[in-house]
């Protein structure tokens, strides 16, 4: 089963096209569950999941954050809490939905020696389904973590991101007159017929990129991974409306969000007493407005 199709699989049997990006901040947490990285992560998202079984509702990839990890390890200390961590979050996403991809959020690319070793971390050492990568430096630093999709992996690459500085330079204007995000959607579509699972990472948070990229992409399957729901402004609706709208394949994009399904008190500040459910209902409700 190449990556196209486990996206699919998942996205039929769990009636989702949702990501739940994994970016745990032990500040969010309940306050009986605060300890240390190792203990209450894993913990937190435990919960979570068997709340998810219990009532049936499911994402379709689930994406873990490294910096949201690595940021507890001390290697000058020999201490790597937050790798253990990550170890012990995907493990718990293998045994509780081995049906489920799972993409690793690292934005990783280097010339191509590096870029090679990079490869090797996130898909064989995190044994992840996927990993997000960067198209800066050019086909020799993408190219190695293409090559992937010979092993029924993916690859998605930054094209119009949903962050605030994406303008500073993904709007920046061409020669020819294109913007630099529509050159790049170019070079992916390139990739894509040699390397299928080559996806974008486009956001939620700029409609109209999203649909100019999504027109131009329609045509060649290219599975996007779509984030800036929630915290970030973006309406997973819209998206879903501009995306029927060109006649995009669903099965192939998922739209991610992190902190709106793991913390939707955040803003409150307030963790609420049945803070399980809450977290799963915002994950149903997400479900739920995009299909």
């Amino acid at each position: 089963m190449n990556y196209l199709e486990k996206l699919k699989s998942s996205s039929q049997k769990y009636n989702s096209i949702i990501c739940m990006g994994l970016d745990p901040v032990i500040d969010c947490f309940p306050q009986e569950l605060k300890n240390s990285p190792e203990i209450c992560i894993p913990n937190f998202y435990e919960r979570i999941f068997e709340t998810m079984i219990e009532k049936k509702v499911f994402p379709a990839t689930f994406k873990p954050n490294l910096g949201f990890f690595l940021q507890y390890d001390k290697p000058m200390q020999l201490e790597f809490s937050g790798s253990k961590t990550l170890v012990e979050m995907i493990v718990l996403c293998r045994e509780y939905f081995p049906e489920i991809p799972i993409i690793l959020d690292y934005k990783k690319g280097d010339i191509a020696k590096s870029s090679k070793n990079y490869a090797v971390e996130g898909f064989e050492n995190w044994d992840c389904d996927a990993v997000t990568i960067s198209p800066f430096m050019g086909t020799d630093s993408v190219t190695p973590f293409l090559e992937y999709s010979k092993k029924m992996k993916g690859a998605y690459i930054l094209n119009r991101t949903s962050n605030k500085g994406a303008k500073d330079f993904q709007n920046l204007k061409l020669d020819g007159g294109e913007f630099l995000y529509q050159s790049v959607s170019k070079k992916i579509i390139e990739w894509s017929k040699k390397y299928p699972g080559t996806g974008a990472v486009v956001g939620a948070t700029s409609l109209v990129e999203l649909k100019n990229i999504a027109q131009i992409y329609t045509e060649h399957n290219i599975p996007l991974l779509i984030p800036g729901v929630g915290s970030q402004g973006g309406s997973a609706k819209e998206v879903v409306n501009v995306l029927k709208n060109v006649g995009y394949d669903l099965e192939i994009v998922r739209i991610n969000s992190s902190s709106g399904i793991s913390f939707p008190w955040k803003k409150q500040n307030k963790v609420p007493q049945n803070w399980v459910e809450v977290c799963v209902n915002e994950l149903a409700k997400l479900n739920e407005e995009t299909r």
